[in-house]
């Protein structure tokens, strides 16, 4: 494995952050048009909603495989070849005749896609000295808090006020920018470790990252029994407006944003476990505050700001502990720590469609707030003795 400064390639950190935007806006964009997308394909709320639980089975079987099989490709060609499929697929989407070409899009999409999010954190790790590992993996995070501040309400107000097709084609066009940035400015001839067999019994047999993995099937379905049916729970509850909804959803986004940037700022301080107890503990206070007072518009809101300030610094620190814990197998690790957060999704929307489907519109908050308690308890057994 080839180390380079960043030095060498101005701007490759940012090439490989504005592939995580483009990726979250992918993989987030049927949370903010589930309306318009089941008006536009004659589907219940609720079976739009398999987009995003369909498409967390493929992403989280998706990403060891594809870890195995590319781990021997050289980064640079990977990462650009998967930005081009996103872009392709995405354009494709605009002009699905139905939903179940639709869905066929979004899977194929994502079977591929789901490459880009653990390689980019491991190519950070190989572009810039150790000292600056973990502040570099954040930054790179960084997208995803872009594509939930940005990205997110931007898919919303498209949706809403040109329809569902022109949001797929703007993600298109997102990928096909940056396509072209991370190909010029990411370094060439950069190879992760092979992954074999070995690799995933040694991760197996690490007590750390298996906690670590836990964590983030924990907190993901947490936050994915909300977040999945986020803007149609808020219209029945408080009768928000299309406006409304997208307006908690840019709260939402930004505090992410701030929030990550905040932990990019202090973890090299800190440390990854501090950083990582501090974003989660927000995550949990923000969903109790949607559970506890679910029905008013403002307090809700505010909750969502709290939750925001953690959900995407969270995500990155456990990238950042994941390539601690065992640092030659990285690119395993974290391909498998997408793997158990798309599993987190699945979980979470499945049991959020269940209870929006049955009306238990109260319930989803507290579903959400016993699974943030179960990953916060793990958090803590993960306290390193020196912490």
């Amino acid at each position: 494995m080839e180390n380079r400064p960043v030095a060498a390639r101005p701007f490759a950190p940012t090439a490989l952050m504005l592939g995580n935007v483009v990726t979250g806006c992918a993989v987030l964009a049927p949370a903010g048009m589930l309306a318009e997308l089941s008006e536009g394909l004659g589907v219940s709320i609720r079976t739009a909603g398999l987009l995003i639980t369909f498409g967390a089975i493929v992403l989280c079987v998706g990403s060891p495989v594809t870890a195995w099989l590319t781990s021997r490709i050289e980064r640079r060609r990977l990462l650009a070849a998967t930005l081009a499929v996103l872009a392709a697929t995405n354009i494709a989407s605009a002009f699905a005749p139905d939903f179940a070409s639709l869905l066929g899009l979004r899977l194929l999409m994502l079977a591929i896609g789901v490459i880009f999010t653990p390689q980019a954190a491991g190519t950070a790790a190989m572009i810039v000295p150790e000292s600056k590992r973990g502040s570099t993996i954040a930054y790179v995070f960084l997208g995803w808090s872009l594509a939930a501040a940005v990205g997110l309400p931007m898919i919303a107000l498209i949706a809403h006020r040109y329809g569902w097709r022109a949001a797929y084609g703007g993600i298109g066009a997102l990928g096909a920018v940056s396509f072209m940035l991370l190909t010029w400015r990411l370094p060439g001839g950069l190879f992760a470790a092979p992954v074999r067999l070995r690799t995933w019994l040694d991760l197996a047999r690490n007590r750390l990252v298996v906690l670590l993995l836990l964590i983030t099937t924990l907190y993901m379905s947490g936050q994915f029994v909300i977040f999945t049916f986020m803007g149609p729970l808020l219209a029945r509850l408080t009768g928000s407006s299309a406006d409304a909804v997208g307006l908690v959803f840019a709260i939402y986004g930004a505090f992410g944003f701030i929030g990550v940037a905040i932990a990019t700022r202090i973890v090299d301080g800190w440390g990854a476990y501090r950083t990582s107890l501090l974003s989660i503990s927000m995550v949990l206070a923000g969903i109790a505050g949607w559970a506890l007072t679910a029905g008013r518009f403002l307090s809700m809101a505010v909750s969502v700001a709290v939750w925001g300030l953690g959900f995407a610094s969270s995500n990155s620190m456990q990238q950042v502990r994941l390539v601690a814990a065992a640092p030659p197998l990285a690119s395993a690790s974290v391909s498998l720590n997408t793997s158990v957060l798309y599993i987190g999704q699945a979980i979470g929307s499945a049991i959020g469609g269940i209870l929006y489907a049955g009306d238990f519109l109260y319930g989803a908050g507290y579903a959400g707030t016993a699974f943030l308690v179960l990953a916060l308890i793990s958090v803590l057994v993960t306290r390193p003795r020196a912490a």
